[in-house]
């Protein structure tokens, strides 16, 4: 297919890596390829990642799609890298990863949250700083955990990048962040697009995490072009660019048309978000919607619920039921579910603010209980979260005119 223009994309998320290649000629894609993740837990909200992980995903993913038939390598012109929000990966001076990233669904580190907002003068001062509060699951608490917990693991570190950032430098060799994906750090001043200083110094009073944060770069500029050895490895131009890339939400907004306001994407993956553009900064006083900025040169008024596609996975693994089948059986229980309500909170939950919740089915009797009921209660439980957080924006001023869904879940006919 020499004369085209190829294009890659990477999603690197939470399950696992998802690659395509994008033919500008034929203004399709071309082929795609995925790999898993895994995740180490534990029962005191502890979720982590191997960055190591995630490098051999892409790896995998990229190598497969360039292998097959018709992907000309010569004509790839960029590579754009979309990642789970929030994950601290921290570097070392040689930019060796120091230890396992700790992800967005992390609620290990609730305490530091509190520690950090009580520095600052409280919530309501926390987001007139930076126009949100510091949630768990947000970087910067990760960070003061790090110092807390592990402090030669904090002195050895010389840089802290979030997971598509850490991708990039991979890819390109430099540590660059953009707007969107900064935004949510808990340590990013939404409305002047900047670090936020004052919150650096609540968690280190010495100024060292001053200096280990990437450059902020524009989301319409490049992070550089691939690294000779990237070049090598895939058999790749060497003059390939990587864009700047952003967090999942931001890219699916893009991929979703969500660039002017009315337009509201619900995204059903592991989490769920729902969130609609901006012309300006939407900060609520409330602390439940994240006042994040879009990679459009807007801004992304998000809410995010931490149980989706977990809650439906986890029913699903428990009745041992394929994918089919368990979307089959709940598409034949009744509406309501006779009367079953999941409350999903299996990972804890960032709306409402509750990162110690623990799941509770409701409503179970005799006769209901069966794993039709039992499906349905975690789709239904799931989607009610989901509609808790349009209300938040709702309130907000945010005026929907249409829903977009994407994820996992957005497969589901049901």
């Amino acid at each position: 297919m020499s004369g085209d223009q190829l294009f890659i994309g990477i999603d690197s998320g939470t399950q696992g890596t998802k690659g395509v290649v994008l033919s500008r000629k034929e203004g399709e894609i071309l082929t795609t390829a995925n790999a898993a993740h895994r995740i180490i837990e534990n029962n005191q909200g502890r979720r982590e990642q191997a960055p190591q992980w995630w490098i051999e995903a892409c790896t995998a993913v990229m190598g497969e799609m360039l292998r097959k038939s018709g992907i000309s390598r010569i004509d790839v012109r960029a590579i754009g890298i979309s990642g789970q929000q929030h994950g601290m990966v921290p570097l070392d001076g040689k930019g060796e990863v120091i230890r396992p990233a700790k992800l967005w669904c992390d609620t290990e580190t609730a305490f530091q949250c509190e520690e950090i907002t009580n520095k600052i003068g409280g919530v309501d001062q926390v987001i007139r700083l930076i126009g949100n509060t510091i949630a768990a699951g947000f970087t910067a608490s990760k960070i003061l955990w790090m110092k807390q917990h592990e402090p030669k693991n904090y002195d050895q570190m010389a840089m802290v990048l979030l997971p598509h950032d850490y991708i990039n430098f991979w890819l390109t060799g430099e540590k660059k962040s953009e707007f969107g994906d900064a935004s949510g750090t808990a340590y990013f001043d939404i409305k002047n697009r900047t670090w936020s200083t004052p919150i650096f110094q609540a968690i280190d009073a010495s100024g060292k995490l001053s200096t280990c944060l990437p450059e902020l770069i524009p989301s319409n500029a490049p992070v550089g072009t691939i690294k000779p050895d990237i070049a090598e490895q895939f058999q790749l131009p060497p003059d390939v660019l990587v864009s700047s890339g952003g967090g999942d939400n931001m890219m699916a907004a893009i991929g979703t048309g969500n660039v002017t306001p009315g337009i509201v994407t619900a995204s059903l993956g592991t989490s769920g978000t729902i969130y609609s553009y901006a012309d300006h900064p939407v900060v609520d006083p409330n602390g439940e919607l994240a006042a994040f900025c879009s990679s459009s040169g807007g801004w992304l008024p998000l809410v995010c619920t931490m149980n989706v596609t977990v809650s439906t996975e986890l029913t699903r693994d428990l009745l041992e039921l394929s994918l089919n089948d368990f979307n089959k059986i709940a598409s034949g229980a009744l509406l309501g579910s006779e009367g079953i309500l999941l409350l999903p909170y299996f990972n804890g939950e960032r709306t409402p603010p509750l990162p110690n919740a623990t799941a509770t089915f409701f409503g179970l009797t005799s006769a209901n209980y069966t794993p039709a009921n039992l499906s349905r209660a975690s789709m239904e439980g799931a989607t009610l979260s989901l509609r808790y957080g349009m209300d938040v924006l709702k309130q907000q001023g945010i005026t929907p005119t249409e829903i977009r869904l994407v994820g996992g879940g957005a497969r589901s006919s049901l």
